[in-house]
């Protein structure tokens, strides 16, 4: 789970806010382990909201790795890689104050100078960070090959597990880097929520996913849509996927599936809990930069970059 710097503050100020993001998901407190994952720029405001959910998960996580506009603005993301120091306050903090078995984690990117990101790396060892996850690009890369060496260079210099991040679109993609690294563990970000089955071996999305996914109670429709828009990019031609993108209520997002795949909900759960017509503003945001790479291609590098954003966000 992720929650930006507004929400972090919110968490820290209003009680129900802690127990409302955790209840809002079928199964969430049972599919574990739970790590949730908090942007922001203030310790005390980190590590406050951090110890007020420790109880729901299993973990917490800084993230230092996003590189959209929106959070280097804000100071935090990948923002937070020009002031290292907070990054380890973060880390020492929260470390002092969570249990043993409570894991404290930090996700960046590299720097141009590998050197520094193997210091901030033995820093944050040094802090007690329990993993570190590294997506092998700067801030400023987005499509360009990962950089493998300096992965290796990273989890060589600690004896924390590392977990390799970048260009994971399929389980050859992750056992590769994995053999070629030897870091711990593997992340993916588009690769798993185009293809949730990915890890499995799963090449394109199955539909008993659709289905389980339509089964499920959903926050908002912002969450419900937009997984669904990822999850169907393969499964849909280029025309169907410019009418799905552009629904707005639940029912409309249930009857298209039903017409196209013959998949209906288990229960009417999802549908019945978020209102017919209800567009919030994270889904207009979504569906205003749709349209700003509607009259160009679908691959633009507008596009790759919204969705390597939104990607971001989920993780």
């Amino acid at each position: 789970m992720f929650f930006t710097y507004d929400r972090c503050k919110l968490i820290c100020t209003v009680f129900k806010s802690r127990d409302i993001e955790f209840t809002s998901f079928d199964g969430v407190l049972s599919d574990r382990p739970l790590i949730v994952q908090f942007a922001s720029s203030c310790v005390k405001d980190f590590v406050d909201a951090a110890e007020f959910v420790a109880q729901h998960c299993d973990g917490i996580d800084l993230n230092c790795g996003c590189p959209q506009k929106w959070a280097l603005k804000s100071g935090f993301g990948c923002g937070l890689l020009s002031q290292p120091e907070i990054i380890h306050d973060c880390v020492k903090q929260l470390r002092n104050r969570l249990p043993e078995h409570k894991t404290v984690s930090v996700k960046i990117r590299l720097y141009d100078d590998v050197r520094k990101t193997v210091e901030l790396a033995q820093s944050l060892e040094a802090a007690g960070v329990s993993l570190l996850t590294v997506h092998a690009r700067t801030p400023d890369q987005r499509s360009e090959p990962i950089n493998m060496d300096a992965l290796i260079d990273v989890r060589k210099s600690v004896s924390i597990p590392v977990i390799a991040n970048g260009d994971v679109k399929s389980l050859v993609d992750a056992d590769y880097l994995h053999n070629a690294t030897n870091c711990q563990g593997i992340m993916a970000a588009r690769g798993i929520l185009q293809n949730p089955g990915l890890f499995a071996g799963h090449k394109i999305t199955q539909l008993c996913v659709i289905e389980d996914w339509l089964s499920m109670k959903h926050p908002n429709f912002f969450i419900f849509h937009n997984h669904l828009v990822f999850m169907l990019t393969q499964l849909l031609t280029r025309a169907e996927r410019r009418v799905f993108n552009y629904l707005k209520t639940a029912a409309d997002v249930v009857e298209f599936i039903k017409n196209k795949f013959g998949i209906v909900p288990k229960n009417d759960f999802s549908v019945s809990s978020l209102k017919p017509g209800a567009v919030y503003d994270s889904g207009k945001f979504f569906l205003e930069h749709l349209k700003e790479t509607e009259n160009g291609p679908e691959d633009s590098e507008e596009s790759r970059d919204y969705f390597e954003g939104i990607s971001d966000l989920y993780i």
